[in-house]
């Protein structure tokens, strides 16, 4: 009966002592993992962007990489369209922030996502590495990173005689030649109506309505209305006088050109701000600096082919091709975040209903 005691009571020692060992071994391993998950969650960021950003020839291929191995950062690029597609997606998930970066907001954009209340303010330290004039936000919602100015861009082999401003647009001559973007999804296609709104004022429908025979069609957003063109349905299409250089660059032809009109080009600044209640914070910090530095500012004209906002970026041969307006256009941001739906409600009816 001892001996029976004994053994039980052996038994049961041993049997604690496994469970203690298993406890602690069953912590230790939730501990760890935890720790590796909250590891993989610091060195994480998450960027939404225009497809032309992400896309192989855009910058985020030559960006990103040098990023990552400098901070040890996983980044994440998401992209979903036009500039005004991703703001768009950002607002619906305001409520549970699903990234950390927004790339794309331009002066146009900014009343909408300031009054969306989706953007963290955030100052660089570096912020100095860009001139005055082209700080659109002095509250620091977003960053510019680049710049530019729209333009009516053509194809030299097909048009002869290409408009010389927005009037002559409307010329019968013109009919089904223009591909122009939506200003709803599209940046571009926003920046061509403010453009439109800035040399016509209050008459701008009427000059929409005039304007309406030389639309070809009117797409989502850039990359499908630049496509069209590229394939030869229509000689004219809306986009940048910073455009031709890549057919320069890429292609080894001048066929394709930008136009500057006699009233003037409209201006472009584009931007990226940390998302309000972005999952890493810090992380999105890092990246916003690092684009004002040397080697993200050399990437953009034959990326994004645009210009840099750093004046210290000197520019490739191939922007030779690029026309400099002298009469650059531009909206105060108040004015459009007071008129802007208005405008959009206007232009709906007088382009497309």
């Amino acid at each position: 009966m001892k001996k029976t005691i004994s053994s039980v009571l052996l038994i049961l020692a041993v049997l604690a002592v496994l469970t203690t060992v298993g406890c602690q071994k069953t912590e230790n391993g939730t501990a760890a993992a935890e720790e590796t998950a909250a590891e993989s969650v610091e060195n994480k960021l998450i960027i939404y962007t225009y497809d032309s950003f992400a896309s192989d020839w855009g910058p985020a291929g030559a960006v990103i990489p040098p990023f990552e191995e400098q901070y040890g950062i996983e980044v994440e690029l998401k992209s979903a369209g036009d500039s005004g597609q991703v703001l768009s997606r950002v607002v619906l998930e305001k409520d549970a922030p699903q990234a950390d970066i927004i790339i794309g907001i331009d002066n146009n954009m900014l009343a909408k996502a300031i009054a969306e209340d989706v953007l963290e303010v955030y100052k660089p330290a570096n912020i100095s590495n860009v001139p005055d004039h082209l700080i659109f936000d002095e509250s620091f919602h977003v960053t510019p990173f680049d710049y530019g100015y729209f333009a009516v861009n053509y194809d030299s082999q097909s048009m002869d005689n290409p408009p010389a401003s927005l009037e002559d647009l409307t010329k019968p001559e013109y009919a089904d030649s223009l591909i122009l973007m939506d200003p709803r999804t599209s940046s571009p296609g926003l920046g061509f109506l403010l453009w439109t709104i800035s040399v016509y004022g209050d008459d701008f429908t009427d000059y929409w309505n005039r304007l309406k025979p030389s639309i070809l069609t009117i797409t989502d957003g850039w990359d499908s209305g630049y496509g069209l063109y590229t394939a030869g349905e229509a000689p004219m299409v809306l986009s940048y006088t910073t455009s031709p250089p890549y057919h320069v660059e890429y292609e080894e032809t001048d066929r394709f050109k930008a136009l500057l009109f006699e009233e003037g080009n409209y201006m472009q600044i584009e931007a990226m701000g940390i998302i309000k209640g972005a999952p890493h914070r810090s992380n999105a910090e890092k990246f916003i600096e690092y684009m004002l530095t040397d080697d993200f500012q050399e990437i953009i004209p034959l990326t994004n082919f645009m210009m840099p906002v750093s004046s210290k970026t000197q520019l490739p041969e191939s922007f030779n091709y690029a026309p400099v307006s002298d009469t650059p256009l531009l909206l105060d941001t108040a004015d459009i975040d007071e008129n802007l739906d208005t405008w959009l409600d206007a232009w709906l009816e007088a382009a497309v209903e």
